[in-house]
Protein backbone atom coordinates (compact mmCIF):
# COMPACT_ATOMS: atom_id res chain seq x y z
CA UNK A 1 0.00 0.00 0.00
CA UNK A 2 2.88 2.67 0.00
CA UNK A 3 2.55 3.09 3.34
CA UNK A 4 3.95 2.30 7.17
CA UNK A 5 1.95 0.02 8.98
CA UNK A 6 0.54 1.21 12.29
CA UNK A 7 2.06 -1.38 14.21
CA UNK A 8 4.72 -3.86 13.90
CA UNK A 9 3.49 -7.61 15.07
CA UNK A 10 4.96 -10.53 13.74
CA UNK A 11 1.78 -11.30 11.78
CA UNK A 12 0.72 -13.75 8.65
CA UNK A 13 -1.31 -10.80 7.40
CA UNK A 14 -2.29 -7.34 7.86
CA UNK A 15 -5.38 -6.01 6.24
CA UNK A 16 -4.84 -1.77 5.43
CA UNK A 17 -8.84 -0.38 5.61
CA UNK A 18 -7.58 2.72 4.72
CA UNK A 19 -4.47 4.91 5.54
CA UNK A 20 -5.31 4.96 9.64
CA UNK A 21 -7.50 1.98 10.26
CA UNK A 22 -5.85 -1.98 10.27
CA UNK A 23 -6.26 -5.64 10.96
CA UNK A 24 -3.74 -7.89 12.27
CA UNK A 25 -4.70 -11.58 11.22
CA UNK A 26 -2.95 -14.31 12.76
CA UNK A 27 -4.43 -17.20 11.42
CA UNK A 28 -3.64 -20.35 13.71
CA UNK A 29 -2.36 -18.75 16.72
CA UNK A 30 -3.73 -21.41 18.76
CA UNK A 31 -2.09 -25.29 18.47
CA UNK A 32 -5.41 -27.01 17.62
CA UNK A 33 -5.06 -29.27 20.65
CA UNK A 34 -5.21 -25.93 22.83
CA UNK A 35 -7.87 -24.40 21.59
CA UNK A 36 -10.23 -27.56 21.52
CA UNK A 37 -9.21 -27.68 25.70
CA UNK A 38 -9.88 -23.90 25.64
CA UNK A 39 -13.01 -24.52 23.69
CA UNK A 40 -14.51 -27.27 25.69
CA UNK A 41 -14.00 -25.78 29.10
CA UNK A 42 -15.12 -22.11 27.80
CA UNK A 43 -18.21 -23.79 26.81
CA UNK A 44 -19.26 -25.88 29.63
CA UNK A 45 -17.71 -23.33 32.48
CA UNK A 46 -18.85 -20.14 31.76
CA UNK A 47 -21.41 -18.28 33.19
CA UNK A 48 -23.71 -17.94 30.00
CA UNK A 49 -25.73 -15.22 29.94
CA UNK A 50 -28.80 -13.60 26.94
CA UNK A 51 -29.35 -9.94 28.08
CA UNK A 52 -32.01 -7.80 26.52
CA UNK A 53 -31.51 -4.73 25.06
CA UNK A 54 -34.05 -1.79 23.62
CA UNK A 55 -33.91 -2.04 20.01
CA UNK A 56 -36.68 0.56 17.72
CA UNK A 57 -38.21 1.26 21.42
CA UNK A 58 -38.64 -2.62 22.38
CA UNK A 59 -36.65 -4.99 24.52
CA UNK A 60 -34.86 -8.09 23.07
CA UNK A 61 -32.97 -10.65 24.16
CA UNK A 62 -29.58 -10.82 22.26
CA UNK A 63 -29.35 -13.25 19.36
CA UNK A 64 -26.33 -15.09 20.73
CA UNK A 65 -24.99 -15.61 25.23
CA UNK A 66 -22.34 -13.54 26.57
CA UNK A 67 -19.90 -13.07 29.82
CA UNK A 68 -18.09 -10.27 30.84
CA UNK A 69 -14.99 -10.67 33.12
CA UNK A 70 -12.19 -8.06 34.18
CA UNK A 71 -10.55 -6.19 36.28
CA UNK A 72 -11.87 -4.71 39.43
CA UNK A 73 -14.06 -1.72 38.13
CA UNK A 74 -13.80 -2.29 34.52
CA UNK A 75 -17.55 -1.96 33.82
CA UNK A 76 -19.03 -1.91 30.20
CA UNK A 77 -22.10 -0.01 29.76
CA UNK A 78 -24.11 -0.17 26.71
CA UNK A 79 -27.73 0.01 25.33
CA UNK A 80 -28.60 1.72 28.89
CA UNK A 81 -27.28 -1.55 30.66
CA UNK A 82 -24.14 -1.91 32.97
CA UNK A 83 -22.37 -4.89 33.32
CA UNK A 84 -19.84 -6.12 35.92
CA UNK A 85 -17.11 -7.72 35.52
CA UNK A 86 -16.91 -11.80 36.76
CA UNK A 87 -13.33 -12.16 38.29
CA UNK A 88 -10.63 -13.78 36.09
CA UNK A 89 -10.58 -17.17 35.45
CA UNK A 90 -7.45 -18.50 35.36
CA UNK A 91 -7.25 -19.64 31.51
CA UNK A 92 -8.69 -16.33 30.76
CA UNK A 93 -5.55 -14.67 32.38
CA UNK A 94 -3.45 -17.01 30.57
CA UNK A 95 -5.16 -16.25 27.47
CA UNK A 96 -4.89 -12.09 28.58
CA UNK A 97 -1.42 -12.02 28.26
CA UNK A 98 -1.09 -13.96 25.52
CA UNK A 99 -3.03 -11.89 23.51
CA UNK A 100 -1.01 -8.75 25.15
CA UNK A 101 2.08 -10.14 24.46
CA UNK A 102 0.26 -10.37 20.40
CA UNK A 103 -0.77 -6.51 20.46
CA UNK A 104 1.60 -4.90 22.30
CA UNK A 105 -0.96 -3.41 24.70
CA UNK A 106 -2.40 -4.21 27.74
CA UNK A 107 -5.92 -5.57 28.12
CA UNK A 108 -8.02 -5.65 31.59
CA UNK A 109 -11.08 -7.23 30.26
CA UNK A 110 -12.97 -9.57 28.23
CA UNK A 111 -16.27 -10.42 26.26
CA UNK A 112 -17.17 -13.68 25.77
CA UNK A 113 -19.88 -14.04 23.28
CA UNK A 114 -21.29 -17.92 22.32
CA UNK A 115 -23.19 -18.11 18.52
CA UNK A 116 -24.64 -21.41 19.45
CA UNK A 117 -25.57 -21.68 15.29
CA UNK A 118 -25.99 -20.05 12.37
CA UNK A 119 -29.15 -17.77 13.47
CA UNK A 120 -27.07 -16.81 16.39
CA UNK A 121 -25.39 -13.22 15.24
CA UNK A 122 -23.99 -9.55 16.56
CA UNK A 123 -25.89 -6.67 14.06
CA UNK A 124 -23.28 -3.94 12.57
CA UNK A 125 -22.10 -1.87 15.54
CA UNK A 126 -18.34 -0.23 16.72
CA UNK A 127 -16.26 -0.86 20.00
CA UNK A 128 -16.46 2.71 20.24
CA UNK A 129 -18.00 3.10 24.18
CA UNK A 130 -17.00 6.14 25.92
CA UNK A 131 -14.97 3.26 28.36
CA UNK A 132 -12.36 2.38 25.59
CA UNK A 133 -11.23 5.92 25.30
CA UNK A 134 -9.66 7.52 21.53
CA UNK A 135 -8.41 4.70 19.27
CA UNK A 136 -9.15 1.19 21.03
CA UNK A 137 -6.94 -1.67 20.20
CA UNK A 138 -9.49 -4.84 20.23
CA UNK A 139 -8.17 -8.46 20.30
CA UNK A 140 -10.25 -10.72 19.15
CA UNK A 141 -10.23 -15.02 19.52
CA UNK A 142 -12.15 -17.42 17.66
CA UNK A 143 -12.91 -20.91 18.40
CA UNK A 144 -15.43 -23.73 17.16
CA UNK A 145 -16.99 -23.16 14.19
CA UNK A 146 -15.80 -20.91 11.30
CA UNK A 147 -17.59 -17.93 10.64
CA UNK A 148 -17.52 -14.71 8.46
CA UNK A 149 -16.25 -11.48 9.82
CA UNK A 150 -17.77 -8.40 8.46
CA UNK A 151 -16.08 -4.51 8.16
CA UNK A 152 -18.00 -1.46 6.41
CA UNK A 153 -16.62 1.99 6.39
CA UNK A 154 -19.23 4.05 8.86
CA UNK A 155 -21.39 6.97 6.66
CA UNK A 156 -22.28 9.94 8.06
CA UNK A 157 -25.82 8.83 8.93
CA UNK A 158 -24.21 5.23 10.83
CA UNK A 159 -25.12 5.20 14.58
CA UNK A 160 -22.46 2.88 16.50
CA UNK A 161 -25.47 -0.02 16.11
CA UNK A 162 -27.44 -0.15 12.88
CA UNK A 163 -28.81 -3.24 11.09
CA UNK A 164 -27.06 -4.97 8.43
CA UNK A 165 -27.33 -4.09 4.62
CA UNK A 166 -28.30 -6.02 1.90
CA UNK A 167 -26.49 -6.34 -1.40
CA UNK A 168 -22.91 -4.97 0.41
CA UNK A 169 -20.04 -5.47 -1.90
CA UNK A 170 -16.78 -7.08 -0.39
CA UNK A 171 -13.30 -7.55 -1.64
CA UNK A 172 -10.81 -8.99 1.04
CA UNK A 173 -7.45 -7.37 1.93
CA UNK A 174 -8.06 -4.14 -0.58
CA UNK A 175 -8.78 -0.63 0.58
CA UNK A 176 -12.27 -0.56 -0.29
CA UNK A 177 -15.37 2.63 0.55
CA UNK A 178 -18.43 -0.67 0.75
CA UNK A 179 -16.22 -3.10 2.94
CA UNK A 180 -13.74 -6.20 4.04
CA UNK A 181 -14.64 -9.15 4.88
CA UNK A 182 -12.60 -12.19 6.62
CA UNK A 183 -13.25 -15.68 7.22
CA UNK A 184 -12.48 -16.66 10.93
CA UNK A 185 -11.60 -20.14 11.90
CA UNK A 186 -10.58 -22.28 15.17
CA UNK A 187 -7.82 -20.97 17.04
CA UNK A 188 -7.51 -17.50 14.75
CA UNK A 189 -6.25 -14.32 16.31
CA UNK A 190 -7.46 -10.96 15.27
CA UNK A 191 -6.57 -7.61 16.06
CA UNK A 192 -8.72 -4.12 15.15
CA UNK A 193 -6.02 -1.93 15.62
CA UNK A 194 -5.56 2.38 14.71
CA UNK A 195 -8.75 4.29 14.25
CA UNK A 196 -11.28 1.22 13.18
CA UNK A 197 -13.51 1.75 15.78
CA UNK A 198 -14.53 5.44 15.05
CA UNK A 199 -14.16 4.84 11.12
CA UNK A 200 -15.57 1.48 10.58
CA UNK A 201 -18.14 -1.05 11.52
CA UNK A 202 -18.21 -4.48 12.04
CA UNK A 203 -21.10 -7.22 12.02
CA UNK A 204 -21.14 -11.21 12.25
CA UNK A 205 -24.40 -12.37 10.34
CA UNK A 206 -26.22 -15.23 10.19
CA UNK A 207 -25.42 -18.25 7.68
CA UNK A 208 -28.46 -19.99 6.53
CA UNK A 209 -26.37 -23.21 6.62
CA UNK A 210 -25.94 -25.57 9.98
CA UNK A 211 -22.90 -24.65 11.51
CA UNK A 212 -21.93 -25.66 14.93
CA UNK A 213 -21.46 -23.20 18.29
CA UNK A 214 -18.44 -20.54 18.02
CA UNK A 215 -17.26 -19.34 21.21
CA UNK A 216 -15.66 -15.30 20.71
CA UNK A 217 -13.25 -13.92 22.76
CA UNK A 218 -12.70 -9.73 22.60
CA UNK A 219 -10.00 -8.40 24.75
CA UNK A 220 -10.02 -4.42 25.58
CA UNK A 221 -9.11 -2.01 27.86
CA UNK A 222 -11.62 -0.04 29.69
CA UNK A 223 -9.76 3.21 30.66
CA UNK A 224 -12.78 5.11 32.46
CA UNK A 225 -13.25 2.53 35.39
CA UNK A 226 -16.24 2.81 37.52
Amino acid sequence: MGQTSLFEFTAEEKIPLDEVCELVYFPGWLQRDRADDIFSELLNCTPWQQPEIYVGGRQHKIPRLQAWYGDEGAVMAYSGKRFTPNVWTPLLQTLKLQAESAAGVQFNSVLVNQYRDGQDSVSWHADDERELGRNPVIGSLSLGASREFSLKPRSSGDSSAIEAQAGMGFEHGRRRTNGVKQVLHHGDFLLMCGETQHRWLHAVSKVRQSVGPRINLTFRNIIHKS
